[in-house]
């Protein structure tokens, strides 16, 4: 909500990653890795489309610029007279055009829930897998990953990177993990974790990303409890791109490996 509230705040504008972890993680000490992730979640939320965006913008090697028309809220049953500066905007709240309303108070918490729980856009003619109770603890599934790279050229790379983790994942003895099928239907849907979760009756979820600069390859990793959305374990892995199988399989076998662990899987079978 922060990040959402800086670029709105500047919209127009290209704001830094600088900008950002300076104004958003203030007094934090994070990578700029944490934009990355935070943006992508927001567009998630948003259901903006990154080739085509409504909201958010990337302006590669400078930063993201806040493309929606934004205006200052004002609670309709007050009848005084709407802010006129930019200070008083940020008392009583931003709207964002089309469609997405800030207020302060608790009209920001309430439009935090609407986010997550807003229905995502049908991107495809299948129906949706049918929703399993049972959420048992070892079990996981893993969201197709983001490709974040300029020009957005390594889609394949990243679904390649999806398929090998579920691969790799679903050999661990007693460990459930939804096949790509049912982790591929909520490609470019905007869904909140929790859903996704329920859906697939599975108690983690593994999401992550995709960028590249040069020749060198970066694919960040995040484990996500369904119960409380907090991340439980994250990883980055700088590879150099000059065998993409080799590359998806050394990083889908570590991250398997750091896994194992963090949701009590067990030991590698020898």
């Amino acid at each position: 909500m922060r990040l959402l509230l800086c670029l709105a705040e500047h919209a127009g504008v290209v704001v830094s990653i600088d900008d950002l972890l300076n104004q958003v993680w203030s007094g934090v000490i994070v990578s700029p890795d944490s934009v990355y992730q935070a943006v992508a979640s927001l567009r998630r939320q948003l259901g903006d489309d990154p080739k085509q965006p409504s909201y958010i913008a990337t302006v590669p090697r400078l930063g993201y610029r806040m493309v929606a028309a934004v205006s200052p809220w004002v609670d309709q049953s007050i009848t005084e007279p709407a802010p006129a500066s930019t200070s008083d905007a940020k008392t009583r709240g931003l709207r964002l055009r089309p469609g997405f309303t800030l207020a302060a108070g608790a009209g920001l918490c309430l439009a935090v829930i609407v986010a997550l729980v807003l229905p995502g856009k049908v991107v495809n003619s299948h129906s949706a897998p049918p929703p399993i109770a049972a959420q048992p603890q070892r079990s996981i599934a893993v969201l197709p990953f983001l490709d974040l790279t300029e020009g957005m050229h390594e889609e394949t790379f990243a679904d390649g990177m999806t398929e090998e983790l579920i691969d790799k994942l679903s050999k661990i003895p007693g460990l459930r993990v939804p096949s790509p099928t049912s982790s591929f239907y909520f490609k470019g849907k905007q869904i909140s974790v929790a859903e996704i979760a329920k859906t697939l009756g599975v108690a983690y979820v593994l999401d992550g990303s995709v960028r590249k600069s040069g020749a060198r390859l970066r694919v960040a990793t995040r484990l996500i409890r369904a119960d409380n959305g907090y991340v439980v374990w994250s990883e980055t892995y700088d590879r150099l791109l000059d065998d993409i199988l080799m590359v998806q399989d050394d990083i889908a076998g570590k991250v398997t490996k750091a896994l194992r662990a963090s949701i009590g899987a067990g030991p590698e079978p020898r």
